[in-house]
């Protein structure tokens, strides 16, 4: 997906930003940047973060880098931040956000008569570039992202930082967070609302959606005002938030030890199980609320292995995804031997490390591996985040049993598939339960996802679960 992380300081602020980006290493695993502006002008640098954390990239550019104004990201995808020269001025720009529509809006920008792109390997442009300029295409850059923010099918938020100041915009519907942190001499936006606590500031606001602020050292202007519907993504809560993040006020941690609970709710000690454990690391919370509900004692069976694989990074080879997933999980044998299992992960997307990590754990002489996913199932992929590399909805197990089940899949046949009340749906879960080796499998109902968040559901999206935009 990626996150961001913006300075307004009336000092020098290269430190602060070099942490603030750093501390949104989760959400992404290509590319990182930082730009800046300064006496000398602006600056960036960006780096591949592949094979190595962000900090050790960045480090030497945080003691060369200078400016009371900056802007940073981490990426899944693009190189970013942009520096960018236009009849606007010059600014730089980082995004977070999916275009649907980029080849359509590429169309209409080539008749405009914008020449070329830059082009990325694999034939494909830095959206970022896109989205600035659209934002040319008008005659302030307020009215430029209120264009785009209209423009884009998907979602699209941003940082722009000119030399006064940094354009803070979140997307239309709200999708993804945008906070607002202050401190006596600074003012700083992040995805993350945790990421700027250690560096002195307190948590002033969140953006409504579609809002854009004007952050300066001096304070936060509003230039274009929230619109009334909301739409942020449910499935921050259940796996991308940190645990000491919060959006609209609901905790991270505290959700997901709402949910266990829920789910332990659902099973009402049904299941005979020695311990209960999640999957690391975003198994956890769920993990705990569902021993503390339920009584059966929380262990870890298995430990991520840190110290060589301190951060999330996975190839887009699916292969090479597969075998690092299994490296970082070590079995803990003695907690494991004779026991029965209830293990709880965020979610089941094509099945292959779950059932990985259930053969390991019977090779380990588990009795028993039931599994309780902390949401509901994944019918559709995401079309507002770029929360996952698959291509196809038939990278979803879910999907690749209902299109051998059904000859047409049609939205009302998988309307079906989604209601936890069908029976379509039972037969579903247990064709999961049988491929995947589980002795018992029940995934986290929507409506009890909902309940875990605690905010309205009209201002939830939920489109993965059940399609509904």
């Amino acid at each position: 997906m990626g996150g961001f992380f913006g300075v307004a300081s009336k000092k020098n602020c290269t430190l602060e930003l070099f942490y603030g980006v750093d501390y949104h290493s989760h959400l992404g695993t290509r590319r990182g940047g930082m730009a800046m502006y300064g006496t000398a002008g602006f600056q960036r640098a960006i780096h591949n973060i592949e094979n190595s954390p962000f900090r050790t990239k960045f480090e030497k550019d945080a003691e060369e880098l200078e400016g009371k104004l900056g802007i940073g990201c981490i990426s899944d995808f693009e190189p970013q931040p942009l520096l960018i020269q236009s009849h606007l001025g010059s600014f730089a720009i980082t995004t977070v956000g999916k275009i649907n529509n980029l080849d359509s809006l590429l169309k209409e920008t080539y008749r405009d008569g914008r020449s070329h792109f830059q082009e990325m390997s694999g034939g494909q442009i830095n959206a970022t570039e896109l989205i600035a300029s659209l934002i040319c295409k008008a005659d302030s850059i307020v009215d430029g992202i209120r264009y785009v923010q209209g423009l884009v099918d998907g979602s699209m938020t941003m940082l722009l930082m000119t030399e006064e100041g940094i354009y803070a915009a979140r997307d239309k519907y709200g999708r993804t967070p945008v906070a607002i942190g202050k401190r006596e001499d600074a003012y700083c936006v992040s995805f993350e609302n945790f990421a700027y606590l250690n560096l002195g500031f307190t948590h002033d606001r969140e953006l409504g959606p579609a809002e854009i602020a004007f952050v300066t050292p001096e304070g936060v202007e509003t230039v274009s005002p929230p619109g009334d519907e909301m739409k942020i993504c449910s499935f921050l809560w259940v796996y991308y938030g940190y645990p000491t993040s919060s959006y609209e006020g609901i905790n991270v941690e505290q959700m997901r030890y709402q949910c266990g609970g829920m789910l332990a709710k659902r099973d009402n000690g049904t299941v005979d199980a020695d311990i209960v454990a999640g999957v690391p690391d975003s198994g956890i919370a769920h993990a705990v609320g569902y021993a503390n509900a339920s009584g059966i004692p929380y262990a870890r069976p298995f430990i991520k292995y840190t110290p060589t694989w301190p951060r999330s990074f996975m190839p887009t080879n699916q292969s090479q995804r597969d075998l690092i997933a299994r490296m970082k999980l070590i079995p803990v044998q003695a907690l494991i031997e004779d026991k029965k299992l209830l293990l709880i992960d965020d979610s089941i997307v094509r099945g292959t490390q779950l059932r990985e990590t259930t053969e390991f754990l019977y090779q380990s002489g588990a009795k028993e591996v039931h599994i309780r996913p902390a949401c509901p199932p994944l019918l559709f992929g995401c079309k507002y985040l770029n929360f996952s590399r698959s291509k196809s909805e038939l990278d979803l197990i879910t999907r690749r049993i209902i299109e051998e089940r059904e000859e047409e899949v049609t939205p009302e046949v998988l309307e079906t598939y989604a209601d936890p009340a069908s029976p379509k749906y039972d037969e579903m879960i247990e064709e999961i339960r049988k491929r995947l080796s589980f002795t018992t499998l029940r995934y986290h109902r929507l409506d009890d996802l909902v309940e875990s968040i605690g905010i309205s559901p009209c201002k939830l999206c939920t489109y993965c679960f059940n399609g509904k935009e």
